[in-house]
C-alpha cells in the first residue's frame, strides 16, 4: 500500500477516488439544505434523522471526516511533488498555453474551500457535537423553538451579511475548483476517453449548479427571513 501512494498514478488515483467521494456527499449535502427553502418542517425532519441515525453518526461521519483530510493533505502532496518536479511554483508556471488558468491555480481555490470548511465546522459541526456528544442532548429542540431546532439555527447562521458574504465567495471558489476537479479525476481513473465532451459538459453543469444552488440558500434566508 505504502508503495501505492508513493507513485504519481497512485496518488493521482487516490486524490480522484477522494475527491468522487466528496463530490457525491456535496450534492446529497445540497439536496437535503434546499429542503429549507421549500419546506421547513422536511428539512427538520431529515436533519434530525441525519443528525441521530447511529450509522450516520458513528460510521459515515467518521469516514466524511477522514475523506476531507486525505484530500486536502494529498492535495497539498501533489502540489509539493509538483513543485519539486518542475523547480517552480504550480500557480506561477508558464503553461498558459497548455492548461488553463482554474488548472494551475488549484492549490489556492483549494485553500479558500479549507478555509470556507474551518468556518462551516465552526458555525455548525462544532456546536452540533458539542450539543449531542459533549452536553448528550440527542433530542433536536431548543428551548423557544417550537419542534426541532435545525431550521432556526439555519436561517441564524445567514442573518450576518460578513457571513453570507464569505459564504458566497467560498462557493465562487469551489465553483472554480470543481470546473477543473471533476474532468481530472475522471481523467486520473482513465475514464476520459471518447467521453471527454460528455463529462465535461457534465462537469461544468455539476460544478455551475450546485455551487449557485449554495449560494442561492445563504442568500436566500439572509434577505427573506430577515
Amino acid at each position: 500500500m505504502s508503495g501505492f501512494f508513493k507513485s504519481s498514478i497512485g496518488r493521482k488515483v487516490a486524490m480522484a477516488l477522494s475527491a468522487f467521494f466528496l463530490m457525491f456527499f456535496l450534492l446529497q449535502h445540497f439536496a437535503i439544505n434546499i429542503l429549507s427553502v421549500f419546506s421547513p418542517e422536511l428539512f427538520n425532519e431529515v436533519s434530525h434523522f441525519m443528525g441521530t441515525n447511529p450509522l450516520i453518526q458513528f460510521a459515515l461521519q467518521p469516514v466524511l471526516l477522514f475523506g476531507v483530510i486525505f484530500h486536502f493533505v494529498m492535495g497539498f502532496i501533489l502540489e509539493l511533488k509538483n513543485k519539486k518536479a518542475n523547480g517552480v511554483a504550480y500557480a506561477k508556471n508558464n503553461g498558459a498555453a497548455n492548461s488553463t488558468w482554474v488548472s494551475r491555480n488549484m492549490i489556492w481555490s483549494g485553500v479558500a474551500i479549507l478555509a470556507f470548511i474551518i468556518l462551516h465546522f465552526i458555525d455548525f459541526w462544532f456546536p452540533e457535537i458539542n450539543t449531542k456528544f459533549v452536553k448528550g442532548d440527542w433530542s433536536g429542540t431548543m428551548a423557544g423553538v417550537e419542534g426541532y431546532r435545525y431550521y432556526e439555527e439555519l436561517v441564524h447562521k445567514f442573518a450576518n451579511p460578513i457571513r453570507v458574504g464569505a459564504y458566497v465567495v467560498a462557493f465562487v471558489f469551489l465553483a472554480l475548483h470543481l470546473l477543473h476537479g471533476f474532468t481530472s479525476a475522471f481523467q486520473s481513473m482513465g475514464g476520459t476517453a471518447g467521453r471527454k465532451k460528455t463529462l465535461q459538459t457534465i462537469g461544468k453543469a455539476y460544478s455551475i449548479i450546485i455551487p449557485l444552488g449554495f449560494i442561492f440558500i445563504a442568500l436566500y434566508h439572509h434577505f427573506f427571513n430577515h
